[in-house]
């Protein structure tokens, strides 16, 4: 299919319009990061170690992983809408179990639960990767990813600013509210994807050797695992390092996360224009290098005595910027190596992808005190990032090869 059908807005007889995709994406990206600047507040509101409130992060990104696992799968055999409305209500239900808990245990729990809307983000790249193909996908999932990339930049802001104003709980009364807006956005816009009745399991079954034997398709799942493991190690030692190591109010605090979906958008702007032109591979790769650079630059000026969120915030604007150009090539090139598995490609890359984030966020908050400042995090992110350039360009040789 090279034509996109006619498509309007909030009729699910036509193919989802471009802003369904991004609420749906960007409500799973918004729970992700929105209460990251509240941890200090709720590690002293529920009486814990830090390292216990960061389990709300890694536990949660834990669940998502191995959630994506079984997403793509039942999606591919039942269908994209139904997964995506039951994994909203799912979210609601445990938001509001979060906002009631009166333990750290409970708490913990309706949070990990609330990984079910992580169903919205992986699903939106199959229902991509089902109206176009490969070139196309890149550049839609590019727009859709710039779109989501506002969500996670406004996001920590206005989940201090809630916390400033309110206090942590209302953070999640904002996200209760939010799940249900979207609810009622996909229960009218998106119609089924899936044609045909989907692939059966059995099916499934026998096309898993396939994929999984396939170089190019590993090759885009750890370009895109250790690309966004980077943010993910962001993310664990983020809230440490602002308020800890530098000082920052919740409310300036979530500016400074917002500072790498800064330049997410611009990536994700980038690869919308120019993916179609350029080709995934390239795209992806020019990505691993200006992450590699902006995160060279800001480690050096750390090494030469210079401490200051400025050098460390600032900078994380070229790792959201390489992530922009990296992530919707790699996950266009992963769930196009085989179109008819294009949920079960996105559900398993997207658990390696989310799987790796949980060890890197957790690893992240583990390694940083205050003695050894930003250090050990910059490591992290710069050692992942090489990675990812290690395997966009194995990906790109082994293309060379079967040419």
């Amino acid at each position: 299919m090279t034509a996109m059908p006619n498509i309007r807005f909030l009729d699910r007889a036509t193919p989802p319009h471009i802003i369904t995709l991004i609420l749906i994406t960007g409500m799973s990206a918004m729970n992700m990061s929105i209460f990251l600047p509240s941890l200090a507040a709720m590690t002293t509101y529920f009486q814990t170690d830090y390292a216990i409130m960061q389990i709300a992060l890694s536990g949660y990104l834990a669940a998502t992983a191995l959630l994506q696992l079984f997403i793509g799968p039942f999606s591919d055999r039942y269908g994209r809408r139904n997964m995506i409305m039951g994994s909203l209500v799912i979210f609601v239900f445990a938001t509001m179990g979060a906002y009631f808990a009166t333990s750290i245990e409970a708490f913990l729990f309706f949070r990990i639960l609330q990984a079910a809307v992580a169903t919205c983000m992986a699903l939106s790249r199959a229902v991509v990767r089902d109206m176009v193909p490969q070139e196309e996908a890149a550049s839609m999932i590019g727009y859709v990813t710039m779109g989501m990339a506002i969500v996670p930049m406004i996001g920590p802001m206005i989940g201090g600013a809630l916390d400033q104003w309110f206090g942590w709980h209302a953070t999640f009364i904002f996200l209760a509210i939010c799940g249900l807006m979207v609810f009622v956005m996909v229960y009218l816009d998106l119609g089924e994807t899936v044609k045909s009745g989907g692939v059966s399991f059995a099916d499934q079954l026998k096309g898993y050797p396939e994929l999984l034997r396939s170089p190019r398709f590993w090759g885009y799942v750890l370009a895109t695992a250790f690309s966004s493991g980077a943010f993910f190690a962001l993310l664990g030692g983020a809230s440490f390092v602002a308020t800890s190591l530098f000082g920052l109010s919740p409310l300036w605090s979530g500016v400074a996360l917002g500072a790498p979906a800064c330049g997410y958008a611009a990536g994700n702007y980038i690869s919308g224009r120019f993916s179609t032109r350029v080709g995934v591979n390239r795209m992806a790769l020019l990505g691993t290098v200006v992450t590699i650079i902006g995160l060279s630059i800001s480690l050096i000026i750390t090494l030469s005595g210079v401490a200051h969120p400025l050098n460390f915030f600032g900078f994380c604007v070229f790792l959201g910027l390489g992530n922009g150009l990296t992530m919707p090539n790699a996950m266009a090139g992963s769930i196009s190596v085989r179109p008819h598995l294009a949920g079960t490609a996105s559900g398993l890359g997207g658990a390696f992808m989310i799987g790796g984030g949980a060890a890197l966020s957790q690893l992240a908050g583990g390694l940083l005190t205050v003695e050894s400042g930003t250090l050990p995090l910059q490591l992290v992110m710069l050692g992942t990032s090489v990675l990812a350039f290690l395997a966009i360009s194995f990906v790109i040789w082994r293309a060379k090869q079967v040419a």
